[in-house]
This record gives C-alpha cells, structure tokens and sequence, in this order.
C-alpha cells in the first residue's frame, strides 16, 4: 500500500513539474514573440511589392525581417490589415482610405508616411489624344469612387466636358453638366481587370491606374493619350491600425522606404512613371 501511495506521489509530481515546465515554455515562447522584430506588409505586386523588396536589405541591417504579402485588389489588404494579419499595408491614396474609413466604421487606420506617387493614364490602341477621340467614345474607367475625382479633371482640363463648379476631387460622372462629344463614361469594372479590358480592346479609351498597367505590361510609352498632372496625384501610403502609429519598427520601415537609397531605386526602375516622394 506505502508503495502504490509512494507511486502516486510520484506521479502528481510529475503532472505538476510538467504543467510548470508547459508554462515556462509557454512564457519563454510569448516573450520570444514580443522580442520578435518581424514586419508582415501587404501591397500590391507592383510598384509597391517590388519597392518593399528593394528595402528588405536596409531593413535587415537594422534587425528588421520584412515579410510582404502580395494582394491583387484594393479590398483585401484593408480587410487584413483589419484582422491584424498585417503589420501594414502599403497600396493605397489619401482618397481612398477616406472612402474606406467612412464605409467601414470599425476601420481604426492612419497613414505614417507618404512614399511614392502613381498617376492615373487615360490609354488607347486607335486614338493619340484625347482630342481624336469621337463623338460617343467608349471610355472605360474603374468603379472606385475615389478615382473618379482624379480621372474626370484630366478630360476637363482637356476641354472635352465640364464638371460641376466645385466638385474638385469628389467629382463623378453624375457631375458633368456639359459633354459636347457625349462621351460615353462606363464605370463597372474593377480596377484590377483595366489592364485586361484593354489588351482586349473594349472602349475606344481606357483609364488605369499605373500599378496596374505595369503589371499588365502596357506599352505605356506608346498607348499613353492623357494623365495627371504631376501637381495633383496624390501619394500611396504606409497604412497601419491606429494603435501602432507610434511603433518603432513601422516608423523605421517608412524612414528605409523614403531614403535616397530607395527613392533612386524608384526612379531608377519605373524610368519617371512612378514618382518618388521627396
């Protein structure tokens, strides 16, 4: 009996040793975790994942592993950076995180940085301006609101319509009170599929946004018909949820992302279509 009493013992011992040993290693994996100076970034393949590529060996130098998780649409990278899959994301305009903001009330972002600029391109495969295009031409332009107020100045600055006075950048296409040439605007598609509505032809025109053309392989140089103006294109941003604004590693992402080093590797690479932030 003293003997199987003594085993008993032995064994609640055991169970207790182990469940302290369980805590430890949970402990120790916690605080290895706190330690971690890992960076996970969303952003879409081009220029932005490209960009945070060329900053992995900066970051690297100042302890600082960046992992980049690449999105093909403009809602993902929110959602995720939401749920706290990400650190940051890097993608979008001051235009459209407001818009993301007022659609999604449990949304908490801030933008910690502006790093480069992408001007929106009207393109076309027949016509080499916009004043060749013809009286009812297609133009085919994303549905995302916060790019039509960036679009519709271009084709007025073009005289081909007339905007609402005072609409500036929340201009829509409800807003045009005059369109001698009836152009056509359709606004249906998303942004990811110009590029591919393009190389098929539809619309006499198509507007893209550049990380998209680039990514498509538009032969910008020779199909671009109208842009920005490099005065009003407003710069993509490091987005991060409100409560790490102040961290250290996200502050020294975005310090790496506009230094000399990668502003020149921007310059360098997009050949003046992607525009550095000074």
């Amino acid at each position: 009996m003293k003997k199987l009493l003594s085993f008993i013992t032995i064994a609640i011992l055991a169970l207790v040793l182990a469940a302290c040993g369980g805590a430890d290693e949970k402990s120790t994996e916690k605080e290895t975790k706190n330690d971690d100076k890992t960076l996970v970034v969303g952003a879409s393949a081009v220029p932005h994942a490209e960009v945070l590529d060329a900053a992995k060996p900066l970051l690297k130098e100042k302890g600082i592993e960046l992992k980049v998780e690449v999105f093909q649409d403009y809602i993902l990278p929110n959602v995720a950076l939401h749920d706290k899959e990400l650190d940051a994301n890097y993608f979008q305009t001051p235009g459209y995180l407001e818009l993301q903001l007022e659609d999604n009330p449990d949304f908490d972002f801030v933008s910690i940085g502006e790093i480069h600029q992408e001007p929106i391109g009207i393109y076309s495969k027949e016509y080499k301006s916009l004043k060749e295009l013809p009286t009812g031409a297609k133009i085919i332009m994303s549905n995302s609101l916060s790019d039509h107020g960036r679009i519709l100045p271009i084709f007025e600055k073009a005289g081909l319509i007339k905007l609402k006075e005072g609409v500036g950048a929340n201009a829509r296409v409800e807003d045009i009170v005059e369109n001698p040439k009836k152009l056509d605007f359709s606004t249906l598609i998303e942004a990811k599929l110009l590029a591919s509505s393009f190389e098929a032809g539809e619309g006499d025109a198509v507007v893209i946004n550049l990380n998209y053309a680039l990514e498509g392989d538009i032969d910008i140089k020779n199909t671009l018909i109208g842009q920005e103006g490099k005065d009003v294109v407003p710069a993509n941003l490091v987005v991060v949820n409100s409560a790490d604004k102040n961290n250290e590693e996200l502050k020294t992402l975005v310090e790496v992302l506009k230094s000399e080093e990668i502003q020149k590797f921007i310059q360098d690479k997009y050949e003046g279509a992607v525009l550095s932030v000074k």
